[in-house]
C-alpha cells in the first residue's frame, strides 16, 4: 500500500513538472567555395563554442549548420529553411559581408535575432526594427587602429588594394578620414576580385604613385596575392591591413612577401603574450584549451574566435530571454532579441561586449591591438 501511495505521488509530481523546451539555433559558415579558407575558421570556432557550453540552464541546445557556399544566394535561403523550417530562435553567420547582409534581411523579415560574425553595418528592417547586431570590430576601427600606427611609423602617402565587394569598400572607407587626420594620403583604390589570378595592373599603378606603404583590404588566401606581386616588383615598404588577414593561408602563400606586414588585431591573437591584467587573457586561454579539445591543434586565427565570442553573447541573453518566454515561440525571439541587444559587460576573447538598441557594434577600441608578422608568428606590438 505504502508503494502504491509513494508511485502515486511521484507519478503526480512527474505530470505537474515543468517541461523543458529546446533552445534552437542556426549557424551558416562558408564550407565550400572562394570564402571557405575562412568559413572554415569560423566552423572550427563554433565547435569550439559547443564544447565549452550545450545548455542555457537546464534548457539544451539544438544546433543546426548549414553551408552557403560562399554565395549570398544560398545565404538567403539557409537563413529563410533555418527560420522556416527549422523553426530557430537565432541564426549565427556568415563568412562574407555580403552573405550576411543577405542573411540580416531575412532576419528582419521573419523576426528572428541574428549574430552576424562578419563585419558589416547592420541595416534595419523596412520598419524600422533592428533584429542584427554584429560581433567583430567595425571596420572603421580595424582601419584607424593601422592608419594611426602608420601614421607613428612616418607614413605620408598610402595606396590601397582591396577587394571589388562590401569588404574592400569598408576597408577602403574606413581609412579615408583617418589618414585625412592623420595627414597621410590615399594615392590609389584598386581593386580585384576574390576569384583573379593576377593584379599586376593594380600593382604597377599603385607603384607609379610612389606610396611609403601600402594598405591591403584583402582577406585570407587571396589577401596574399598583392604582396606577392608587390614583392615581384621590387616593392621593399611597409605593408598595412586588417584582421581579415590572420589567417594561415595568407601567412603561406605569402611566404616571405607577407614577413613584416602589420594587422589590428582582437587580443586573442597574441593571448599567451598578453599580461594576466589583460581582460582577454583569461577567456582567450579557455577558448584555446575548447578548441585544441574540438579539433585536435591550437587556433591559429582570430576569425574561430569570432563565433566563440558570438556564443557567448547568446548565452548570456538566452539566460535573461528565458525569464520572460519560452524557447520556440515568437515570444521568447523577440526577448531574446532584446536581451542581445541590452547585452552589459560580456567579456569575450576579441572585446568586452556592451549593445545598445538601434547600433550595429558594440565593442571600442580595447578591442584592438597591433601585430607584426615575424618568422611566421603574429608578435604583440604595444
Amino acid at each position: 500500500m505504502k508503494h502504491s501511495i509513494a508511485a502515486a505521488l511521484l507519478a503526480a509530481v512527474v505530470g505537474v513538472a515543468p517541461a523543458h523546451a529546446e533552445i534552437t539555433v542556426g549557424f551558416v559558415t562558408s564550407q565550400s567555395g572562394p570564402a571557405s579558407s575562412i568559413g572554415v575558421l569560423y566552423d572550427k570556432g563554433m565547435k569550439a563554442a559547443q564544447e565549452y557550453a550545450t545548455a542555457v540552464g537546464e534548457e539544451k541546445i539544438k544546433f543546426i549548420q548549414l553551408d552557403d557556399t560562399s554565395d549570398p544566394s544560398t545565404a538567403t535561403r539557409n537563413a529563410r529553411k533555418l527560420i522556416e523550417e527549422n523553426k530557430v530562435d537565432l541564426v549565427i553567420g556568415t563568412a562574407t559581408a555580403a552573405s550576411s547582409n543577405a542573411m540580416v534581411a531575412v532576419a528582419n523579415e521573419l523576426k528572428v535575432p541574428l549574430l552576424a560574425i562578419s563585419p558589416i553595418t547592420v541595416a534595419p528592417s523596412d520598419t524600422g526594427e533592428r533584429w542584427a547586431i554584429c560581433i567583430p570590430q567595425p571596420p572603421s576601427l580595424m582601419v584607424k587602429v593601422v592608419i594611426n600606427r602608420a601614421k607613428r611609423d612616418g607614413v605620408k602617402k598610402m595606396a590601397y588594394i582591396g577587394f571589388i565587394d562590401a569588404w574592400g569598400d569598408l576597408v577602403y572607407n574606413g581609412a579615408k578620414k583617418p589618414a585625412e587626420d592623420d595627414g597621410i594620403q590615399i594615392t590609389t583604390n584598386e581593386r580585384y576580385a576574390r576569384t583573379d589570378t593576377s593584379v599586376t595592373g593594380q600593382v604597377l599603378k599603385m607603384l607609379a604613385t610612389k606610396p611609403d606603404a601600402v594598405l591591403l583590404g584583402g582577406a585570407a588566401t587571396q589577401g596574399a596575392l598583392p604582396p606577392l606581386t608587390l614583392a615581384e616588383r621590387g616593392y621593399k615598404g611597409p605593408l598595412y591591413g586588417t584582421p581579415a588577414l590572420l589567417n594561415t593561408d595568407f601567412i603561406r602563400i605569402g611566404g616571405k612577401a607577407v614577413e613584416g606586414v602589420q594587422v589590428s588585431a582582437g587580443p586573442v591573437i597574441v593571448a599567451e603574450q598578453l599580461p594576466d591584467t589583460h581582460f582577454s587573457k583569461k577567456i582567450s586561454m579557455t577558448f584555446r584549451d575548447d578548441y585544441q579539445k574540438a579539433n585536435g591543434a591550437p587556433p591559429t586565427d582570430g576569425f574561430s574566435a569570432y563565433s566563440f565570442d558570438s556564443w557567448l553573447i547568446f548565452l548570456d541573453a538566452a539566460k535573461r530571454a528565458m525569464a520572460k518566454a519560452k524557447p520556440g515561440t515568437p515570444e521568447f525571439r523577440t526577448a531574446l532579441r532584446d536581451a542581445v541587444f541590452t547585452t552589459k559587460d560580456v567579456v569575450g576573447t576579441h572585446a568586452i561586449y556592451n549593445f545598445k538598441p538601434g547600433e550595429s557594434y558594440g565593442v571600442d577600441e580595447r578591442s584592438l591591438v597591433l601585430v607584426r608578422l615575424v618568422n611566421g608568428q603574429w608578435k604583440y606590438e604595444p
